[in-house]
């Protein structure tokens, strides 16, 4: 060093090794992905009707159902009133999954004690009286409905219970249509029960765009050749949740002109993807929660013959999901690999939203809006206490435009 000048910094240069070593431990926004009573979430959800099961699910013979958390018992008494109940006896706590169902109500196995679809205690066999005090026993229960072919159930405070919604989709119907329901996770890509967060099937609504890739260019052409277009996309929030509109111009010169919804809560307003029709969306789904690792599906829709409805489950290489071997789901993946492997509730930590992501951005927003909506002491948006309430309405449907 020369005399009289001052010694140099040495700036050590960080080396960017792009490793795994000391990554910070992912994390998850569970304010939208737990549905447990009490969580934010799950409080915004227990302020709406849920489907549970198809109308035939209910029974004389009881039924373990699991929903937002809760498990249940589902059956329908013999005198055709259909009843959701807390799982054990509230004498001793043995599973009334072994009870007997009666014309009253369902009976526990264990002491003979009954009770009636809204949970009152009607007879207690070995008590003086058949139970002098049984009107003091009341185990919980909650609040069913059967409409479209499913059976509906509130599980939120009963000084907040909304009606039932009705949909024009499914009250509308044209010459030669009938509902079906059905219950083959049709949208989820793989089984009945799909082992991931519920808000990551919600979220794939509005992402028209992995439709391009994962359902036609990656994994072979799943749909038709129209869904292989790489649209224009614009998103906007609705009343009911956010839209998508998708347009993509045909060889022909037309306009395919599609439009999809995320509707509160959890309805899937998609219209086929094999566009076998054009106009209004011919079926709807509820992504039912489970728990906050495992959702299913319930579709209702207008069909021309019973059994249409499972004819729209996904298929590659005109195989079902539990056709495919393992080296097959591997080489072809559809939604429910994509979904699962995002683990159990992904790990929002580690997302890298791009300028395709807007219309996910937009409904993790509007979820957060009603969640803090609950929290405030209102009510959320779609839910409605008016007996008369008109059918809601949906604009989603597959249609083609004549180019100007």
């Amino acid at each position: 060093m020369t005399p009289g000048t001052a010694p140099h910094k040495v700036i050590p240069i960080a080396v960017d090794t792009g490793t795994a070593y000391g990554l910070p431990a992912p994390t998850s926004n569970l304010t939208l992905a737990q549905v447990g009573a009490g969580t934010p979430m799950g409080e915004l959800l227990r302020r709406y009707w849920h489907p549970i099961g198809l109308a035939a699910d209910a029974t004389d013979t009881p039924r373990q159902v699991r929903v937002l958390g809760e498990d249940l018992i589902l059956f329908r008494d013999k005198s055709g009133r259909p009843g959701l109940v807390y799982p054990h006896c509230a004498h001793r706590g043995t599973s009334l999954y072994y009870g007997k169902v009666e014309e009253r109500g369902i009976r526990c196995c264990y002491h003979g004690w009954l009770f009636d679809v809204e949970g009152h205690c009607v007879e207690q066999p070995c008590e003086p009286g058949l139970g002098r005090a049984r009107g003091k026993v009341r185990p919980p229960w909650y609040p069913v409905q059967a409409q479209y072919g499913l059976i509906w159930a509130y599980l939120g405070p009963a000084d907040k219970k909304p009606v039932l919604p009705r949909y024009d989709a499914l009250e509308r119907l044209d010459a030669g249509e009938l509902l079906e329901a059905n219950d083959a996770s049709i949208g989820g890509g793989g089984p009945a029960v799909v082992p991931c967060n519920w808000l990551q099937h919600y979220e794939n609504l509005v992402d028209p765009f992995h439709v391009v890739v994962l359902h036609s260019t990656f994994s072979g052409t799943q749909f038709v050749a129209q869904m292989a277009e790489m649209p224009q996309v614009t998103w906007d929030t609705v009343p009911l949740g956010v839209r998508t509109t998708s347009i993509r111009t045909m060889p022909d010169g037309k306009v395919f002109r599609r439009i999809s919804q995320a509707g509160l809560p959890t309805l899937r307003v998609i219209p086929s993807p094999r566009v076998g029709r054009y106009g209004r969306v011919e079926s709807l789904g509820w992504v039912l929660p489970i728990d906050d690792h495992h959702f299913r599906i319930y579709v209702v829709g207008r069909v021309n013959e019973v059994g249409e409805l499972a004819r729209m489950r996904s298929r590659m290489n005109g195989k079902l999901w539990e056709e495919l071997s393992e080296e097959e789901h591997r080489a072809m993946p559809g939604d429910y690999e994509a979904m699962v492997s995002q683990g159990a509730i992904a790990h929002h930590s580690e997302e890298h939203l791009a300028t395709t992501d807007r219309g996910i951005v937009m409904l993790r927003r509007l979820l957060l809006q009603q969640v803090d909506k609950v929290q405030r002491g209102e009510d959320p948006a779609g839910v409605s206490f008016d007996p008369n309430e008109p059918p809601v309405v949906f604009d989603a449907g597959n249609y083609i435009v004549e180019q100007a």
